[in-house]
C-alpha cells in the first residue's frame, strides 16, 4: 500500500467487480471501482478519512443537499504510466479549483494535504482499475455536499466529502471526431456575478433541456452565449472553447461566468511554451462568422478533462451555419491532443510538472 503522511483508514472490500467489467467497451461514468473515500465534517472540523467498499449511502430525505443544492464537485483523471506506474493529472490544479468553488458555496474543504493524500490512496488501492489501453482513464469524482438534516434556508453545518472512481472510455460518442454545436439564445447557462465560475450542480442541471433539445435537432452539444447580450461565446456544455485565427490561438476570456477548466490552462502553458500568439479576449459570435467567411477562422475545439480536445465540426447559430472539418482535427488540435495524452501516459517529457506519480 502506498505510504501517506495523512491518518486513513481503509476497509478492504470482499467482494471484488474488476472481473465482471468489460474494459473494451467503456462508457463514461456507468461502471464504479471497488471503493470510495468518505470524510465527514463536523463539529467544525473534518473527521479521519475512511476508504471502504464502494456503495450506497443513508441520507434523510430532510439533507439540505437535496433541497438547495449547496454542494460542489471536481472531475480528475489517472491514467497508466510507464512501468506499470500511475499518473494523476495536475491534481494541485484541481484542488485550487474545488477550493475556489467551495469558497463561493460556503462549504468547507479538507486541506490540500488531504485531499492529495487520500486520493492518492484510493487510487492506489484500485490501480488495477486503472485502463492499460492508451486513451482510457480513471475518472476521479470528489463531491462535497451539505448534510444538515434542516430546511432552514441557510448554510449547512455538517458536510460529507466524498470520492469515487469510475474507468471510462470517450466521452463523446464521436469518439475524438469533429462534434456539432448549436447556440440556443432563447436560454443561459450562467451570469456575471452568479456561479458559474464554480463546479457546482446548479449550473449544470438547467442546461438539461437545452441539451436535449439540441441533441434532437442533430448536434453535439450547445454552445453557450453570454447571458446579458447573447452576443459572446463563453463555453460549450462540458468544455471550454478555442478558435485558431490566422496562426493564433483565441480563447474566450474567464469573466465570472466560465468556469477555469485544467484542460484549458495546460493548452494556453502549452501554446506559449511553443511560441504560438495566444489571446484570452472576447468573442462575439457574429465575429466567428465573418472570419469564417474571409478563411481566417481554421479551426475549433473544445477543452476538458472528460474529452482532452474535441474538434468542432459545425457551429449552428440563428439559421447560419460554420463548418469546418468534418472528418478529423486540425493541426493545431492534433498536436495539442498528442502532446497532453503524451504526457498523461508518460511517452512525453513533463516539462511543467503536471504529473503526479503513484
Amino acid at each position: 500500500m502506498l505510504k501517506s503522511a495523512v491518518d486513513i483508514e481503509i476497509q478492504k472490500t470482499t467482494s471484488r467487480k474488476l472481473s465482471e467489467v468489460n474494459f473494451e467497451k467503456l462508457t463514461f461514468g456507468e461502471t464504479f471501482s471497488d471503493h470510495m473515500l468518505s470524510i465527514k465534517y463536523q463539529e467544525k472540523g473534518w473527521k479521519k478519512p475512511v476508504i471502504e467498499p464502494y456503495g450506497p449511502l443513508s441520507l434523510s430525505p430532510a439533507t439540505k443537499f437535496l433541497h438547495y443544492g449547496q454542494g460542489v464537485f471536481e472531475g480528475l483523471k489517472a491514467f497508466r504510466y510507464q512501468n506499470d506506474k500511475v499518473n494523476i493529472f495536475r491534481l494541485d490544479e484541481h484542488y485550487k479549483r474545488m477550493k475556489h468553488s467551495c469558497e463561493r458555496m460556503i462549504v468547507p474543504l479538507p486541506e490540500q494535504d488531504i485531499f492529495m493524500e487520500t486520493i492518492k490512496a484510493l487510487v492506489n488501492l484500485d490501480r488495477n482499475w486503472v485502463p492499460n489501453e492508451k486513451f482510457k482513464s480513471l475518472y476521479i469524482r470528489p463531491l462535497v455536499f451539505a448534510t444538515d438534516e434542516s430546511l432552514g434556508m441557510r448554510e449547512s453545518e455538517a458536510y460529507t466529502y466524498l470520492v469515487i472512481t469510475s474507468p471510462v472510455g470517450n466521452y463523446y460518442k464521436e469518439g475524438i471526431k469533429p462534434v456539432k454545436l448549436t447556440t440556443m439564445p432563447q436560454y443561459v447557462r450562467a451570469v456575471r456575478g452568479g456561479a458559474g465560475e464554480a463546479k457546482i450542480p446548479g449550473n449544470y442541471a438547467p442546461t438539461l433541456y437545452p441539451g436535449a433539445t439540441a441533441f434532437n435537432d442533430g448536434y453535439t452539444q450547445v454552445l453557450w452565449l453570454d447571458a446579458i447580450e447573447q452576443n459572446y461565446v463563453e463555453e460549450v456544455g462540458t468544455s471550454n472553447i478555442f478558435f485558431v485565427v490566422d496562426g493564433t490561438l483565441v480563447t474566450p476570456k474567464l469573466n465570472g461566468s466560465i468556469l477555469s477548466g485544467i484542460t484549458r490552462k495546460s493548452i494556453i502553458e502549452l501554446a506559449n511554451k511553443w511560441g504560438m500568439p495566444v489571446e484570452e479576449r472576447p468573442v462575439r459570435i457574429d465575429e466567428l462568422f465573418d472570419l469564417a467567411e474571409s478563411g481566417k477562422l481554421t479551426e475549433v475545439f473544445g477543452s476538458g478533462t472528460a474529452a482532452v480536445v474535441s474538434p468542432v465540426g459545425v457551429i449552428h447559430h440563428n439559421g447560419r451555419k460554420i463548418e469546418m472539418d468534418q472528418d478529423k482535427m486540425g493541426p493545431v488540435a492534433q498536436k495539442l491532443y498528442d502532446t497532453i495524452t503524451g504526457i498523461h501516459h508518460g511517452e512525453i517529457e513533463d516539462e511543467f510538472g503536471w504529473c503526479h506519480v503513484i
